[in-house]
């Protein structure tokens, strides 16, 4: 897996209404670590309207990991609420109406959730 930055210029471009939870951390210590791992790789995050409830929002586009139908993969990594909220497309697309819908894939999202909490372990040197 291996996930490309996508900055504030871009990121409307890159976003879609198929973006949903993944999973949330509600562990503060995580989320400062990898608040301040991603704020040194990146400096400024994907959207730059940072609230009381939510204050960064970094996305990338995942390459080398199959998420058909859907021409491409998003992940977010956010806070929301003091929490670590992991958020993807993975498992759904949008019809033609842009509405979301399901994929094949949508049940294999706890095991995606698995393989993105083991990269980030590793790349973030964060215990997720």
């Amino acid at each position: 897996m291996q996930l490309e930055f996508v900055p504030v210029e871009e990121f409307y471009f890159a976003l879609t209404l198929a973006v949903k939870t993944l999973e949330e951390i509600p562990d503060a210590a995580i989320l400062q670590a990898v608040r301040s791992r991603l704020e040194s790789k990146y400096d400024q995050p994907s959207t730059i309207a940072p609230g009381k409830q939510n204050s960064f929002n970094y996305v990338f586009q995942v390459s080398d990991y199959d998420n058909s139908p859907a021409p491409q993969l998003i992940v977010s990594i956010s806070d929301w609420q003091d929490k670590l909220r992991l958020s993807t497309d993975y498992g759904w697309t949008l019809d033609a109406d842009r509405k979301p819908t399901r994929t094949q894939n949508f049940e294999k999202r706890p095991h995606f959730a698995e393989e993105l909490r083991s990269h980030l372990r590793s790349w973030l040197d964060v215990a997720l």
